[in-house]
């Protein structure tokens, strides 16, 4: 079974937007679970442009399934992975600039790095590294001590309208590779309704699916809940 872990970091952009707290990221975090998600995703920047440090310590409190915090490990995100203590952290490369994750780790470039900062995190959260759909990638992810690694299925979501079986071939191999070496695996990166499932069935083992700009676009139209029922059967 894949669960669903919805990255609410679109709805803080909106409430963000005109100040004040509509929409209430607390309250829609809530409603997700209460409409099926089996985790809730953020992404707290340096520059808080849509998910504040304030949000990550008031959602601790409310978050009953699986809380994913994905960001660079800086200090100041270290610290908070500390204090928080979310049922998993996702290390992603991105540079403080950067508008959306564009890249995956390159964890043979930075083992030794990626090696101190997933021991110290492993104290306190599960640990996620998100890499491209390459078994070098993968494989140094576990050297690195790694329990997941996140697929970065931009490529994918890119080429599936034209090719589907050709998207998906290296990710195939990748989610092998993390099978063969003991790791969890995990993805995300513009997956939608259009090609989720075919992902899905794919894909051997995949754990769990982090959506957020599709989803909450879809739930424009759709209704939150609906949306989130949407994505769950797509994921059956």
């Amino acid at each position: 079974m894949t669960n669903l872990s919805v990255n609410i970091n679109k709805v803080a952009t909106i409430r963000n937007a005109r100040g004040g707290n509509v929409p209430n990221l607390i309250q829609v975090a809530i409603d997700c679970e209460r409409f099926g998600a089996q985790g809730i995703t953020v992404h707290p920047r340096p520059d808080e442009r849509h998910i504040r440090y304030k949000d990550v310590y008031e959602l601790k409190q409310v978050v009953k399934t699986e809380f994913n915090i994905e960001g660079y490990p800086s200090e100041t995100f270290m610290k908070l992975i500390e204090d928080i203590k979310p049922a998993q952290v996702t290390l992603v490369p991105d540079a403080p600039d950067v508008l959306t994750s564009n890249a995956g780790w390159d964890t043979v470039k930075f083992e030794k790095e990626l090696t101190d900062i997933i021991a110290r995190l492993k104290k306190v959260s599960r640990v996620s590294v998100f890499v491209e759909a390459d078994s070098d990638m993968v494989r140094g992810a576990k050297k690195c001590g790694a329990d997941r690694v996140e697929l970065y299925t931009e490529s994918y979501a890119a080429q599936y309208p034209n090719n589907p079986q050709q998207a998906i071939e290296k990710f195939i191999t990748a989610a092998k590779t993390a099978q063969e070496v003991g790791l969890g695996l995990n993805a995300g990166h513009d997956l939608s309704l259009e090609n989720l499932r075919y992902f899905q069935e794919n894909i051997p083992n995949l754990l769990e699916v982090s959506i957020g700009h599709a989803l909450i676009s879809d739930a424009l139209y759709y209704g939150l809940e609906k949306t989130i029922q949407m994505y769950r059967n797509e994921l059956r």
